[in-house]
């Protein structure tokens, strides 16, 4: 029987701890490859992110600038004004540059990319479900507004009275076991009545046509959709809200008496507390398309004067539009 010579017996053995190392080596590189790309995949995301927040803010500050320019022209807020008009989706590029070449704008391959497109609304044109209470008590000309509301939408009246208790217990103060005072989770977004009783269907029926706000607030006329208008004005029909519409949309309400006089109606029933033709409070809806990435926030904003801050902002689910004013309904 023949032997295989030890020097071939070697280099076969060499050969293979080569081959071993060669795969070694390419799976590592292979891992360190993906590694880095994966490291370069989330710093590019959260770049994209950091600059979509600070371009939605910037869209924010513009809505806040124009409210506050709105406020300088006069006391009476409508939809003919400039804060109405929707922004349909454009390249920001062009937005900022107003014609002019982009050359001497800041990080314009990013503008080039960056699509914005929102609005403002008026949230004083809705019914504000803080008005259902008044100390602590049921609001009685409110709580029949949202009833008239609540029959036109098809809703149950039982899911009314529901968020009436829950309202009242909300705001009920209770003492603990030492003697501190605690105060529940109150609503503040209309989507967080769900927490108080409210089916996710009734919710999503009134979404356009009522409000959760800090504060009592009448309805904006100048605004209000027509089944707003038929539930926060008693004895006001279907064809006189259609009246109503009409008249607005040839000139705006200056005060109460104009709306008396152009629902036909002598004997309408108009008091400060519950009607009004300007607002404090409004909405911006901002939707930023960056590339791959879309972001879509809402902030709601308030109005004293000159003065117009945010209370708060919420992130949406990217859709593929923004919905227009629902006030002109």
């Amino acid at each position: 029987m023949s032997r295989r010579p030890a020097r071939t017996t070697h280099r076969g053995a060499a050969i293979l701890t080569a081959m071993l190392l060669m795969a070694l080596v390419a799976t590592l590189s292979a891992a360190a490859l993906w590694q880095q790309r994966r490291a370069l995949d989330l710093e590019t995301a959260e770049r994209a992110r950091v600059q979509a927040n600070w371009l939605l803010q910037g869209g924010t500050d513009w809505a806040r600038l124009i409210l506050r320019e709105d406020a300088r022209s006069g006391s009476v807020d409508h939809l003919a004004e400039p804060w109405a008009v929707p922004l349909q989706e454009a390249k920001l590029s062009s937005f900022l540059n107003n014609g002019n070449s982009t050359e001497d704008l800041p990080d314009s391959e990013l503008l080039q990319s960056a699509y914005l497109s929102g609005g403002i609304s008026d949230l004083q044109g809705r019914l504000n479900v803080s008005n259902l209470l008044l100390d602590q008590q049921t609001h009685g000309p409110t709580l029949r507004a949202f009833a008239r509301l609540f029959e036109a939408l098809q809703l149950p009246q039982s899911e009314l009275l529901v968020l009436v208790a829950g309202l009242r217990a909300s705001q009920a103060t209770r003492t603990g076991a030492q003697g501190a005072t605690a105060t529940p989770l109150q609503a503040r977004t209309l989507s967080q009545l769900t927490w108080l009783g409210l089916s996710a269907h009734t919710v999503a029926a009134l979404a356009p046509y009522a409000v959760v706000l800090p504060e009592r607030t009448p309805v904006n006329l100048n605004t209000a959709s027509a089944p707003v208008l038929q539930a926060i004005v008693a004895d006001l029909d279907a064809a006189g809200a259609q009246r109503l519409l009409e008249a607005r949309a040839r000139s705006h309400f200056r005060n109460l008496a104009e709306v008396a006089q152009a629902a036909g109606k002598s004997e309408l029933v108009l008091n400060d507390a519950l009607h009004s033709v300007n607002s404090r409070y409004f909405e911006v809806r901002a939707r930023l398309r960056l590339g791959s990435l879309i972001t879509q926030e809402r902030t709601v904003l308030q109005r004293d004067g000159l003065n117009v801050k945010p209370l708060w902002k919420t992130r949406e689910a990217p859709t593929h539009a923004i919905p227009t004013n629902a006030s002109v309904q």
